[in-house]
């Protein structure tokens, strides 16, 4: 039998965003929106996903490469005061083995005439399958992704 292991961590990630908490947060809430922006690489093609925006609705996004393993991001929504906080709980699979269980938090703040984005997540790694530093920085191209499709609607 495989040792079992689980590294838990947290990390912080923060951007600016040229767009108020209220236009923020509906590319966040709104299932077409983020649609747009909460993807894996482009060579994956386009996510299969629900989304159910609401305290315990769930969200769930599966993809990955063609051939290659299966992604599965399955979330509920703990919490969510609107244009300022989102909090869910969720686990990733990788063709079915889950590799991780976290609690990510989602803080807007205004910021001159933009906004602060606060994203914390406390996780639990999962058998070596994932790690830390490799969700922060998958983390961190999403929230580029976020900024990248605000910037490209700001006059819609």
């Amino acid at each position: 039998m495989a040792e079992r292991t689980v590294t838990h961590a947290t990390f912080v990630i923060e951007r600016i965003y040229p767009a108020s908490p209220g236009r923020v947060y509906l590319a966040l809430s709104d299932p077409a929106q983020k649609t747009r922006w909460f993807n894996g690489p482009k060579e994956w093609g386009t996510d299969r996903r629900e989304m159910d925006f609401r305290v315990g609705g769930r969200e769930t996004s599966s993809g990955g490469p063609e051939g290659g393993p299966v992604h599965i991001f399955n979330a509920t929504y703990q919490d969510i005061i609107e244009n300022e906080r989102i909090v869910y709980s969720y686990d990733m699979h990788l063709d079915g083995t889950r590799i991780s269980v976290s609690l990510a938090t989602i803080e807007l703040k205004p910021a001159g005439s933009g906004t602060r984005l606060v994203f914390t997540e406390q996780g639990a790694y999962l058998d070596g399958w994932d790690n830390p530093a490799q969700r922060e920085h998958g983390t961190g191209e999403l929230l580029d992704g976020l900024g990248a499709y605000l910037r490209e609607t700001a006059d819609a």
